[in-house]
């Protein structure tokens, strides 16, 4: 029997094995992580994280071929493949600060894999890791292999959560990558062959270890860009009395552009976008093209411009002062369908709004009061690391509250702030939510979600990124 270890029990490594482990009944999966609590979590009924899906496909194996586990080294010996599904943050300190990968975590799992391993073994990169970071691994691995082989392969991962077991289950494409040799070849062949259990044969691509590094940070740097054009495009809507949704609607029927991520919002987040970014211009830097990593840094740009414009909208139209006043904010994820609030717009927004020393009362469907004050205390990056090496806590922010019901979080509320796409915000009673709300009652839509004509209706005095704008508000325009 084939057996496959997983290095990390996070959002990429999980779902990836449990898809692994019910496609492929022969091969044993274990997925294997330091923290106690979150493997104790993957065993229990309370998963450590939230997919559509992912549920049921855990229950159907665990305990049959899918093990969790916190013996990492016992299941590292046993395996033939090993995934490395590592935290790579972004460097706070030292060469390459605020924008190089941090490899220490990486670099510590190869040495463990070095060590305990008594027979040759497949290690896959899972992880998003900067180009040339196979090379580092590899040399780690040969330096302390005590005469064992390991081929080293590059498997990013193309996943989009909320929608990530639909994507595993029928992925566009799967990619691998890894040394024109022999052996490189013959190690592609073998995990190849897991994938080609139910993966079509003409949608796993096999390429050489450094196209199929980049590839990765090529697709988020892409993806990314999308938004911060219809982003800018937004800005541009609000300032000519153009409605932003029509006009991404125009260029998304164009066969060559489609209608994908033209969706204008508050800003990108997750745990990729602008960390692969970061890493790709300091990847152009080191190698002399700064005028690359220029162009790069401006989907960045654009994106933290689209949060500080949103912040600079609800101040503005709001007498200029959010003082002591109470703002309702509903969604804190980065998007919806996912607990996850790495790198979600939300955080910025609410700490600009806490400057201005407002009161938030903060509902999100999916996501803790624990987690939505570690987001609001935390420095940038220290998110991207295991959670028993993040700081703990301070005692709760008075000036924030997390209720569980979009109507206590409007209550007495002077605004309300849409964050997150939820679907359950299309349909509250607004009427409800108006006539227990502060007057004059504001709304102010961060993702386009509530039809903005009905609201002005009930009373409301509305804000819809990218659309004309509300009388009241162009008498009060932002401040940059």
């Amino acid at each position: 029997m084939v057996k496959i270890c997983c290095i990390g029990a996070g959002y990429v490594g999980g779902p990836t094995m449990a898809v692994i482990a019910l496609k492929c009944p022969s091969i044993e999966v274990a997925v294997v992580d330091i923290s106690i609590s979150r493997i104790a979590a993957w065993n229990s009924d309370q998963l450590p994280i939230y997919e559509p899906g992912l549920d049921d496909v855990v229950k159907q194996c665990r305990g049959k071929n899918l093990f969790f586990s916190t013996d990492v080294e016992k299941h590292v010996f046993e395996a033939d493949i090993v995934f490395v599904s590592v935290n790579t943050p972004t460097k706070t300190q030292g060469l390459g600060a605020g924008k190089a990968a941090d490899l220490t975590y990486w670099e510590s799992a190869a040495r463990m894999i070095a060590d305990v391993s008594k027979s040759n073994k497949i290690v896959v990169e899972k992880s998003t890791v900067p180009v040339k970071t196979a090379e580092a691994i590899e040399k780690i691995l040969t330096h302390n292999s005590k005469g064992i082989k390991f081929q080293i392969l590059s498997n990013p991962e193309f996943l989009a959560e909320g929608t990530a077991i639909k994507d595993l289950f029928n992925p566009d494409r799967v990619l691998i990558g890894g040394r024109e040799t022999p052996e490189g070849e013959k190690a592609i062949q073998s995990l190849k062959d897991v994938y080609a259990q139910w993966v079509p044969d003409e949608r796993i691509l096999t390429t050489n270890l450094w196209s199929a590094e980049l590839s990765k940070l090529a697709a988020n740097a892409f993806l990314a860009q999308r938004i911060s054009s219809v982003n800018a495009m937004s800005a541009l809507c609000e300032a000519t009395g153009a409605d932003v949704s029509q006009v991404s609607f125009a260029v998304g029927t164009d066969t060559r552009i489609g209608p994908k991520f033209l969706n204008a919002s508050v800003g990108f987040g997750g745990s990729c976008f602008q960390k692969d970014i970061l890493n790709l211009v300091y990847i152009c830097e080191c190698n002399g093209l700064p005028e690359v990593a220029e162009y790069w840094k401006q989907v960045i740009k654009i994106n933290d411009y689209q949060k500080s414009r949103f912040v600079n909208r609800v101040v503005s139209s709001m007498f200029n002062t959010v003082a002591t006043k109470k703002i309702a904010i509903l969604g804190f994820a980065f998007k919806k369908d996912t607990g996850d609030t790495r790198e979600t717009p939300a955080i910025d927004v609410c700490k600009g709004l806490l400057g201005d020393k407002a009161f938030l009362s903060i509902y999100d469907p999916q996501v803790t009061e624990d987690q939505i004050q570690r987001d609001l205390w935390m420095n940038k990056f220290d998110w991207d690391h295991p959670i028993h090496l993040q700081p703990a806590s301070p005692t709760t922010d008075k000036k924030v509250s997390v209720v569980w019901d979009a109507y206590e979080a409007a209550k007495d509320a002077d605004g309300v702030c849409i964050l997150t796409e939820w679907d359950e915000f299309k349909n509250l009673d607004y009427q409800r939510i108006f006539d227990n709300m502060r007057k004059p009652a504001f709304v102010f839509d961060g993702r386009n979600v509530v039809n903005a004509d009905k609201l002005r209706e009930i009373g409301f005095i509305v804000y819809s990124i990218g659309k004309p704008l509300d009388a009241w508000l162009k008498d009060m325009p932002a401040v940059a």
